[in-house]
């Protein structure tokens, strides 16, 4: 069984933050650990969807971070020697299949 929650979400565009309203289909589990997620940082289950925000943004806020390494530039010093032995590695491997 799944529960019903409307969600405020900002908008994307770079310095310009608007409310927007959604609708996210919740497992009933997931509903109840947010109600009581809310009902321990504010008081009430009312709070839904500020703690569904802030545990979204602590969510994904390493995730750029993580993008950004996975898909940077990556550069080494790396001796002829080394390239020489890797060459030979990967020549082994390759022939003993």
């Amino acid at each position: 069984m799944s529960s019903f929650i409307k969600v405020a979400v900002l908008s994307i565009c770079p310095g310009v933050y608007m409310p927007r309203r959604t609708t996210v289909i919740l497992d009933d589990d997931v509903y109840e650990m947010l109600v009581r997620e809310s009902v321990r940082r504010y008081g009430t289950p009312r709070a839904i969807s500020k703690v569904l925000n802030e545990l979204l943004r602590e969510g994904l806020q390493g995730t750029g971070e993580l993008v950004q390494l996975v898909y940077a530039e990556k550069l080494t010093w790396i001796s002829q020697e080394s390239v020489e032995q890797l060459r030979r590695e990967i020549s082994r491997r390759l022939e003993e299949r």
